[in-house]
């Protein structure tokens, strides 16, 4: 993969590709999280939060994915990439097939790619205001742009928490939770998302479409 930052870019070979899961940091949010998703039939995880395993080669920036039906949805989530010994700041969607998760939370997220922006930024430059920024996101439904998503990261748990946790090494990636969905979890096939640093007007954003593919019995 190809990242750009902010006065240079790298290539970047995924050894590892984590997804945290349950990371909200306020437990009403991570429950009404978890209430939502099983009023979709998701069961309720074994503990908080959790660090699903998924194939290296699912993290990709191109603008147009495939999957199989068209129950899937993109989240919006802070994502840390480790690059020899700096780690950087960025921005991905877990996208995940919604109808399967009903049967295996892990087999929803290995079966779709998980997009992400093409951008960085260094994480140590940021550290100290991560609580600040502020991510949304938006899906294409009946043909206008809606919100999706609207938060911070003060909403998740510490990042460097998350990073210690899952011991992150170089080479590896992680994709670090997400907020509840305004108006529920849902299906869609194009999605947007936008993460701002206040104190600077810096902004990384994305799009993309999942395009449907038949289901064959």
């Amino acid at each position: 993969m190809h990242f750009n930052t902010e006065n240079s870019s790298f290539n970047f070979e995924v050894e590892h590709l984590i997804v945290a899961g349950w990371t909200g940091r306020d437990a009403k949010a991570v429950q009404h999280h978890i209430d939502e998703l099983a009023a979709i039939g998701v069961a309720p995880p074994s503990k908080v939060p959790l660090f699903y395993r998924v194939s290296n080669d699912l993290l990709t920036t191109d603008p147009l994915i495939e999957v199989l039906g068209d129950a899937s949805s993109g989240e919006a989530e802070p994502m840390i990439v480790r690059h020899g010994g700096t780690l950087w700041l960025g921005l991905g969607s877990d996208h995940t097939d919604r109808q399967l998760e009903a049967t295996s939370v892990a087999a929803s997220k290995q079966i779709c790619a998980k997009p992400c922006a093409a951008t960085l930024w260094d994480y140590a430059r940021v550290a100290d205001r991560l609580e600040t920024i502020t991510i949304q996101s938006w899906i294409h439904e009946n043909g206008d742009w809606v919100l999706y998503q609207d938060g911070h990261l003060g909403q998740i748990r510490p990042l460097e928490a998350l990073i210690t946790a899952i011991d992150l090494q170089a080479g590896s990636a992680m994709l670090c939770g997400t907020f509840a969905a305004i108006g529920g979890v849902r299906a869609a096939s194009r999605f947007r998302a936008t993460m701002q640093d206040p104190a600077t007007g810096a902004e990384i954003s994305f799009e993309y479409e999942a395009r449907s593919l038949p289901v064959v019995s």
